[in-house]
């Protein structure tokens, strides 16, 4: 498959997520191996004190490392998550949050990805979480 490829596959699956949509996220870049998800600061997306809520903040990591993985996986494959860990490092405030998720380790059946959330506030860039992830490939099954 030719890195078109999987942006197109990548592009359409993100456009299929719910959550993604729900929460105002967006696709950035997306390279072999690599993908970038952004999340807008509104109201929606925080908890009491204002700062981006975890659960926003792992979901775009969960998202971007997920995505990472089946930039590499076959065409007739699908990626679903088996376990992520995420450590929360500095609150996070910011006009964005940008998720990475990198390919550390591709497998047949089990791919390991690094998961790195940035706030972003103009041209200042924090790092605000660090996780890691075990992805497996699974037949594909129909998108809805």
């Amino acid at each position: 498959m030719t890195s078109f490829d999987a942006l197109a596959r990548v592009r359409a699956s993100f456009d299929r997520q719910g959550l993604m949509t729900h929460l105002g996220a967006r696709l950035g870049t997306v390279a072999p191996g690599l993908v970038h998800i952004l999340l807008p600061a509104r109201p929606e997306v925080t908890q009491q004190n204002g700062y981006f809520h975890a659960g926003a903040t792992s979901a775009i990591a969960d998202s971007a490392g997920g995505y990472a993985a089946y930039t590499l996986f076959p065409e007739d494959t699908s990626v679903l998550t088996v376990e992520f860990t995420m450590n929360l490092l500095a609150p996070a405030l910011g006009d964005h949050l940008e998720a990475v998720g990198t390919v550390l380790k591709p497998g047949r059946t089990l791919t390991v990805t690094r998961l790195d959330v940035y706030a972003v506030d103009g041209d200042q860039r924090t790092m605000v979480a660090a996780g890691q992830q075990t992805l497996i490939q699974v037949a594909a099954r129909p998108e809805r």
